[in-house]
């Protein structure tokens, strides 16, 4: 991460934090009185080829004694109704301003991947992961939805992974590594308002832009 990049996190979190960490105290509680405890979901990611460390949701899920890989059709039943609505808006996001503070992700990046993909993939991933990880980027705007509903039609973990590293995998890398080509200050603060206009147009109703014009702007 470039001094500038990780200047420009700090000033954001920084601005957004007497905001954010109300809300985030807010939904902890809510969601320890409807769910109960552990409030907080902690799983492995990398924000390099070799280095991981652990990434910070909101719970969404009920627990299990094995869990790994990603969300697809064969995980949805354990989605609580809390967690429904939290990913719906993606609040469930809102510890990782911890991370950020940390310095293991930025407010814009290619999302951090799973362990397992980045030593199944790791030209690919070595590639990608020239720009840290983040909250939100190119990628989760324009494949986000696509993704999931993809997933969701999958019935047991084994087909999630398969169409996930088929399908899923090089197509998100295309678009971070579009968004690497272009990566600016100008860029970052233009994709964290764009999401911020999704969350809050989507809890209105609201109709947005489709995902390509994102692509069509750089």
């Amino acid at each position: 991460m470039t001094p500038q990049k990780r200047l420009l996190d700090l000033a954001v979190l920084a601005l957004l934090a007497p905001v954010l960490l109300p809300l985030l105290a807010g939904l902890a509680l809510w969601l320890w009185r409807r769910e109960g405890r552990p409030v907080f979901y902690g799983s492995e990611r990398m924000h390099s080829p070799d280095q991981g460390f652990t990434l910070w949701k909101l719970r969404t899920m009920r627990d299990v004694a094995q869990d790994q890989g990603v969300t697809g059709g064969d995980k949805t039943a354990r989605i609580t109704p809390a967690g429904r609505r939290l990913r719906a808006t993606r609040l469930d996001e809102l510890p990782q301003m911890l991370n950020i503070a940390r310095g293991d992700i930025s407010f814009v990046g290619p999302r951090p991947p799973l362990r397992l993909y980045v030593e199944r993939f790791p030209v690919l991933y070595a590639r990608v992961l020239r720009s840290r990880p983040g909250v939100t980027g190119l990628a989760s705007l324009v494949y986000a939805r696509h993704e999931a509903l993809l997933l969701a039609r999958c019935a047991t973990a084994a087909e999630t992974d398969a169409l996930y590293a088929r399908a899923c995998v090089p197509r998100k890398a295309r678009i971070d590594l579009i968004y690497q080509r272009h990566q600016s200050p100008g860029f970052d603060l233009w994709l964290i308002g764009v999401t911020t206009a999704r969350v809050f147009g989507r809890a209105k109703g609201r109709r947005l832009p489709r995902p390509w014009r994102l692509l069509q702007a750089y």
